[in-house]
């Protein structure tokens, strides 16, 4: 299954467009089953999305659940927390009544019994996702698939829905979904910008293993159409 590319001229205008598609979803969603789930990614390129998007007022944001695609293992209010960032920027205005369910559960590790607590409270989400919005780093990793993952196999094919994972491009310790949970979506997105992000997309679609950059996990599946949004 070939992804659908969608380039547009200012990150202004990604953002204005992502939010319409997003909008459309949840609010299928809701009509459909009375609640829907956003799954969003973190790091610095959805800031100006997740604005554009909390400012929707056609979203009936109380039946709406927003979580994490992957999370570093920092509480909320660390300068590099994922969760930190939804909340600043899109957990505001009319999203603010939305419901966030966080995946760091406590403490300085992702122990067995932390990963456990996280993955009680991703269990009860309703599924399929509604939307689930992906990013990608300049290694070639999305979610927290990063290239030498010590449970890269694991997260790649596993049921989860979230496990622990360490790498030497990672930082922290990370929590990350499973790529069979983000692939069960209604809407699969991957947004990103620049032209560096391009050309590591480029590279990405080339022929090579999966665990040397494993976005390729998610551009060669059939089971989920994935639509990219870029812009320079």
């Amino acid at each position: 299954m070939t992804p659908t590319r969608r380039s547009f001229g200012t990150k202004e205008d990604l953002a204005l467009a992502l939010a319409g598609a997003v909008a459309e979803h949840l609010n299928d969603g809701i009509a459909a089953r009375g609640k829907a789930v956003l799954a969003v990614s973190g790091g610095s390129t959805p800031a100006r999305f997740f604005a554009v998007l909390s400012r929707r007022k056609d979203i009936d944001w109380d039946n709406v659940i927003v979580t994490l695609v992957d999370e570093r293992w920092v509480p909320e209010t660390a300068d590099r927390s994922n969760a930190g960032l939804v909340n600043e920027k899109l957990l505001q205005g009319p999203a603010a009544s939305a419901h966030f369910v966080p995946l760091y559960s406590g403490g300085d590790e992702p122990t067995a019994p932390a990963i456990a607590r996280t993955n009680i409270a991703l269990n009860a989400l309703p599924r399929p996702f509604d939307v689930v919005i992906l990013g990608m780093g300049n290694d070639g990793h999305t979610a927290s698939f990063f290239p030498g993952g010590d449970t890269l196999t694991e997260a790649l094919t596993g049921e989860g829905p979230a496990l622990a994972i360490r790498a030497p491009g990672a930082g922290e310790p990370r929590v990350t979904f499973v790529l069979d949970r983000l692939l069960d979506a209604k809407g699969l997105y991957l947004h990103i910008e620049g032209e560096e992000k391009l050309k590591t997309l480029e590279l990405a679609a080339a022929e090579g293993p999966v665990e040397d950059m494993p976005i390729r996990a998610v551009l060669r599946q059939s089971r989920t159409p994935l639509t990219i949004f870029w812009s320079p």
